[in-house]
């Protein structure tokens, strides 16, 4: 389709470079410095679609050089990539290994990363006194587990550089609990106590770690659900409609932002009201 210069693969991953991706482009992004005459990046798991792919075009757009990891579905991958000129890299980041070999290989196509996006995640429901252990291991797998796989993957360069945020979406559902995701609220209140814990750690080295719990967002997951079920959802939420994408990406654009730099170990909770927390 010719919307890539070429692809190096790894046994665990593969990058993809766009087309529009160019020096005069690079220079003129946002002078965001991880060392002497190097650009560093933002890098955004889950990226190419829904939250994700709101989170790597808001970044894009406030000057950031953005990577976007996916793992499911190239061919929304690369319309993504072809549309948005964002990076795209494809591995499993429930996979350690793959986490080290991928960061390695986008720092050493794009730059260091300065900011890290953590919000790939899956979801397998069911109740829990029927809940399999696959289905218990593959969601903390992908949405806890990887949270230590990339975040390690990246901090020793952060700490060096002394200058890193990291970003961790969690949600309501790890906040409040819901049936049917035992696996998943579980998962998603491990994220802010791996958010709160890190950010004591790394304070000290220029590293702010925040943590971002959307609401109900008019994502394609949501609009799979039936009518009824998404009739009930947006009646338990005060505004009265879904979040959309882009008010999460703008919330994680500000946590990454210079604006943000007082701002560590907090948990942002974006839900229209659906759900009050104490912080």
């Amino acid at each position: 389709m010719g919307i890539f210069l070429g692809h190096i693969d790894t046994a665990r991953c593969t990058y993809a470079r766009p087309e529009s991706f160019s020096e005069r482009e690079d220079r003129h992004l946002l002078n965001n410095r991880g060392s002497e005459g190097m650009t560093s990046i933002a890098l955004v798991t889950g990226g190419t679609r829904g939250i994700g792919g709101a989170i790597a075009r808001s970044l894009k757009s406030a000057g950031w050089p953005v990577a976007s990891v996916y793992h499911g579905n190239d061919q929304v991958a690369e319309q993504f990539s072809r549309e948005t000129g964002i990076s795209v890299f494809r591995w499993d980041v429930a996979d350690e290994a793959a986490c080290r070999e991928g960061v390695a290989l986008v720092e050493a196509a794009l730059g260091p990363v300065a900011a890290l996006v953590n919000n790939a995640g899956i979801t397998r429901d069911g109740m829990f006194h029927r809940m399999s252990w696959v289905q218990w291991r593959e969601v903390l797998a992908t949405n806890l587990d990887s949270m230590f796989a990339m975040t390690q993957a990246v901090i020793g360069g952060m700490r060096e550089r002394r200058f890193g945020r990291i970003v961790n979406i969690s949600s309501i559902n790890g906040q409040k609990g819901q049936a049917g995701q035992v696996n998943y609220s579980a998962a998603k209140a491990g994220v802010i106590g791996f958010t709160k814990a890190l950010a004591h750690e790394t304070a000290s080295r220029g590293i702010t770690v925040n943590a971002v719990c959307p609401g109900y967002i008019d994502t394609d997951m949501v609009a799979a659900l039936r009518g009824e079920v998404r009739d009930e959802i947006v009646a338990g939420i005060p505004v009265g409609r879904l979040g959309e994408p882009d008010e999460i990406a703008e919330a994680v654009s500000y946590l990454v932002s210079p604006k943000a730099a007082f701002c560590t170990g907090s948990v942002l909770t974006i839900n229209g009201g659906q759900y009050v927390a104490n912080g």
